[in-house]
């Protein structure tokens, strides 16, 4: 029996972009519903869709590699013992507008444009389920779910709507961050052995001031001549709307004062804080701040601690 990379006409340390190139060219060419009088392809079909199912998996490609399971996905076994095997579901990754979005069909959904659906059926020889294998599910279904940072902090939940056109109200995870991924399980393609899922990448938004650092929020915020001087109560923007913070007298700018509990909630538990950087703004043209300071010398040397 040919060995995976072969029935592919890929080499041996084929990357999973070249993989899945050489399986879609060889689908469409020996698909059934483009072969219908030739029984050879297929069966050919079969096999590079067992091919591809064992490969595209990272683990049993690992232990195919190792010589651990054969070209079925069988446990190797003495003197030639081991069972059926069966494929996998596929997946599809949707792109799309602004918010929830989708389109672009991958895998999962390759044929039913070119062949009116006759992908999903199982073809002679073990088709998409592989050899003897249980009834493959459907398909799985990839969105990308944009989020404002704010709410991505707080743990807004996000009101989304599915290809289907089901709305589901999602509850993000603590720590979530880009690339989160969410499986809803049973939302997407229907298959002979039942629906794949909905897999939902998470893009959290960036901000137009706020900034993130790790679980904690950082925040650069403008404060007066004289707040500085004086210290006080000032008004701060947080990702969960405006508090007081407590402005110590005699602040320089680049202090860094801490909101606890203002930042993004953790994987383990508790919460990030809010990081607040003191800016003193300067104004360019005011005549009564020009007028005291001319009359006004400062004591000591900033810069000492420089050696200047």
């Amino acid at each position: 029996m040919a060995d995976l990379y072969s029935r592919l006409g890929i080499a041996r340390g084929a990357d999973d972009a070249t993989i899945k190139k050489a399986y879609r060219k060889l689908a469409k060419e020996l698909h059934p519903d483009r072969n219908q009088d030739n029984p050879k392809a297929a069966e050919r079909f079969g096999e590079v869709t067992a091919a591809y199912d064992l490969l595209s998996d990272k683990d049993k490609r690992a232990q195919y590699d190792r010589g651990e399971i054969d070209e079925n996905g069988n446990p190797k076994m003495p003197f030639g013992f081991g069972g059926g095997g069966g494929g996998q579901g596929g997946f599809r990754q949707n792109h799309g507008g602004a918010g929830f979005e989708f389109g672009d069909a991958d895998i999962g959904d390759i044929f039913s444009g070119i062949f009116g659906g006759g992908a999903r059926q199982r073809a002679p020889g073990g088709g998409f389920g592989g050899f003897g294998g249980r009834p493959r599910k459907g398909a799985d279904v990839g969105y990308r779910l944009q989020v404002a940072f704010e709410e991505a902090a707080a743990l807004k939940p996000q009101r989304v709507t599915l290809a289907s056109g089901k709305t589901i109200d999602l509850k993000l995870p603590a720590g979530v961050e880009n690339g989160t991924q969410m499986r809803l399980s049973g939302q997407g393609e229907d298959g002979p052995g039942g629906k794949g899922d909905a897999i939902v990448t998470i893009e959290v938004r960036p901000h137009r001031f706020f900034q993130r650092d790790g679980d904690d929020v950082r925040l650069d915020l403008p404060i007066s001549l004289d707040e500085a001087v004086k210290g006080g109560p000032v008004k701060v923007p947080t990702v969960e709307g405006a508090v007081m913070l407590t402005v110590p007298a005699g602040a320089s700018s680049g202090k860094t004062l801490r909101l606890k509990g203002r930042g993004f909630h953790r994987k383990g538990g508790g919460r990030g804080d809010q990081l607040v950087t003191l800016m003193i703004d300067i104004p360019s043209d005011d005549a009564a701040l020009k007028s005291f300071v001319e009359s006004w010398k400062a004591s000591g040397n900033p810069r000492a601690a420089l050696g200047v």
